[in-house]
């Protein structure tokens, strides 16, 4: 399937999406892509979020265009009203756009629905990347507070599979904001277990073996991307532990988190749901096979 060469972000009048709005219509403008504006309407009854911006009789997606367009002259902003339940619209825009932007506490004004529930089901089943952007966020924050510049964007890589689709992801988008990429890979040892075979338990010099291949893995996973992408300076991180920890640190200082996410499940693995969770910058789940 063709993908048009657009960016998708939905809005429900809400201030979370519509911080996801200004987000993404910062990254259209530096992809120099048009920024659809998406809002789905089931047609059920419910009390609507308070407006940002006071323009009495207007739609949702009148004062979403009007607020981005004030805000950003230069981006071409489509409006699109999709009269289906949330998720089914999203899911739907997902595959007609390079990248759907969503607020990460979801679609908190249609009933029956709970916080962040919207973005968890379409972030677990979309197949092209979703980006979540936190409630409260600002331009600043994504840029170093004592250089000029934004901070590095952050990849976690599982080096036990191919990468490509995530990897090219972060190194795009490090390079559209002319900043570091850290690629960052956890990894532990399994439980120590006897050997059947020889009676033993796992030598002490195993910890450093498995070391240097997940370093030499990590290295070999970045060469291809690093030729591609010259221009970015690549910073690789192997840390000992759990993923979500350290991507919880480490997102403290990005602009961006990139993750991936296999395609084989329509659901969010350990680390994903623990990142999307709890990570300060926004998010990119970038699906793979």
């Amino acid at each position: 399937m063709t993908s048009m060469r657009v960016l998708t972000v939905g809005t429900d009048g809400s201030r979370e999406s519509m911080n996801a709005a200004d987000w993404a219509a910062r990254e259209a403008l530096r992809r120099g892509l048009p920024l659809r504006l998406l809002h789905a309407d089931s047609g059920e009854r419910r009390t609507p979020p308070p407006p940002d911006v006071d323009l009495p009789g207007r739609s949702v997606l009148d004062r979403a265009a009007l607020q981005l367009s004030y805000a950003h002259p230069a981006l071409q902003i489509l409006a699109r009203r999709r009269p289906a339940p949330p998720i089914t619209a999203l899911l739907e825009a997902v595959t007609e756009s390079e990248t759907l932007v969503l607020g990460s506490r979801g679609f908190a004004g249609y009933s029956g629905f709970l916080v962040g529930s919207v973005a968890l089901a379409v972030t677990a089943r979309a197949d092209r990347p979703v980006v979540l952007v936190r409630a409260g966020g600002l331009p600043q924050d994504e840029r170093a507070p004592d250089k000029p510049g934004f901070l590095p964007v952050v990849v976690g890589l599982d080096v036990s599979g191919p990468a490509d689709e995530v990897l090219s992801y972060a190194f795009e988008a490090a390079a559209l904001r002319g900043t570091e990429l850290h690629a960052l890979h956890a990894w532990t040892l399994p439980p120590l277990r006897g050997d059947t075979a020889a009676g033993a338990p796992t030598p002490p010099g195993d910890a450093a073996r498995r070391e240097t291949l997940r370093r030499r893995a990590l290295a070999g996973a970045l060469q291809v991307w690093r030729a591609k992408y010259p221009e970015v300076p690549v910073v690789q991180r192997l840390v000992y532990g759990q993923p979500g920890h350290h991507l919880l640190k480490a997102s403290t200082a990005a602009s961006l988190t990139v993750i991936g996410r296999g395609m084989d499940a329509n659901r969010l693995g350990c680390t994903a749901h623990s990142v999307v969770h709890h990570v300060t910058s926004p998010v990119a789940i970038v699906p793979h096979t």
